[in-house]
């Protein structure tokens, strides 16, 4: 509680974050160098989740996704090159879409000022926007003035990334190793409200959890006879269900009263309700104002997570490939 604390005091009092998770951002960041930088990154996102309803989470899991590795520096939308296998061809990143569409925001943003907003803005500003659509209003307010990295590893993304495979005690260090606390954790996974996932990341929990080809006994009986009818073998990589069951597609906090009653997907799911703190979380969460408010809260702390600013990095002119 004591960093909620501080960076709310980073934020509301100065409207920057700064020593909380390192650099300096700031609300209203390009608003002398590209005043239109935002409505043009929020219009673009708009007319594209308007015609494709799985954006918001697809956008919203690059963003953790690229906080994650090397911070929140656009890392993550770096294609590999002949010599280096970049961080969106790591295994936890080959399910990763949209990247086409950021180029397509970054090169509208390029249009009215080349060379000033950076790709890690833009994905951090998108991610917000396509969430927020169905809303009308920003969800959570987003800092801007990041700079864009220059390196992008696979093997980085392998250590850093939690896996849908992670227990409690894992989760809760890979959260920690980015100063991130249980409640960020339980909060964060709430984005799981939204998207799909994909039957090898959870397969084994249907039908060789202890390696004796058996079903984990917690999984709620109904929700895994119906997991069966949709992944029929642990060898199927391809098809995929809604992470949040009947409510894949609405940014809500369903997801919590899916956890209650032991429908977590993923194993990393299930683990938020094997620890008494989490519990306690979780059934706060249960309120939707509640939820909304610290799903807020946590997502301006992920965003700042070992950001460049000043003159690190660079502003990439092409989002997949650096200058």
């Amino acid at each position: 509680m004591r960093k909620q604390a501080l960076i709310l005091v980073c934020i509301v009092v100065f409207g920057v974050v700064g020593s909380c998770h390192g650099g300096s951002l700031k609300k209203g960041y390009y608003d002398n160098t590209c005043p239109d930088a935002e409505a043009i990154i929020k219009n673009a996102t708009e007319k594209r989740v308007a015609n494709d309803p799985t954006l918001p989470a697809r956008f919203l899991r690059m963003h953790f996704h690229d906080c994650f590795v090397r911070g929140c520096d656009g890392s993550v939308l770096l294609n590999s090159t002949t010599n280096n296998t970049a961080e969106k061809d790591a295994i936890p990143n080959l399910s990763l879409a949209g990247f086409d569409v950021i180029d397509d925001i970054k090169a509208e943003v390029e249009k009215e000022c080349p060379n000033v907003v950076s790709c890690a803005d833009v994905l951090a500003l998108a991610a917000r926007d396509a969430v927020s659509f169905k809303f009308r209003k920003p969800l959570w307010n987003v800092l801007t003035g990041r700079r864009d990295g220059t390196v992008s590893e696979a093997s980085e993304a392998l250590a850093n990334l939690p896996s849908p495979f992670s227990n409690f005690s894992t989760l809760v260090q890979k959260f920690a190793n980015k100063g991130l606390n249980v409640q960020d954790l339980v909060i964060l996974s709430g984005g799981h409200t939204i998207g799909v996932g994909h039957c090898n990341t959870f397969s084994n929990r249907l039908y060789n959890f202890t390696g004796n080809g058996d079903q984990v006994p917690s999984l709620n009986a109904t929700y895994a006879t119906f997991l069966k009818t949709q992944c029929q073998s642990l060898s199927d990589s391809t098809t995929f269900v809604a992470m949040d069951p009947g409510s894949g597609l609405t940014f809500d906090n369903n997801y919590y009263v899916t956890l209650k009653q032991n429908k977590g997907l993923f194993q990393s799911d299930a683990a938020l309700i094997t620890h008494e703190i989490s519990r306690i979380i979780v059934d706060g969460l249960l309120v939707s104002e509640v939820f909304f408010r610290e799903f807020a809260l946590s997502m301006v702390k992920m965003g700042a997570i070992g950001v460049l600013t000043g003159n690190e990095g660079e502003i990439r002119k092409k989002c997949s490939v650096v200058n």
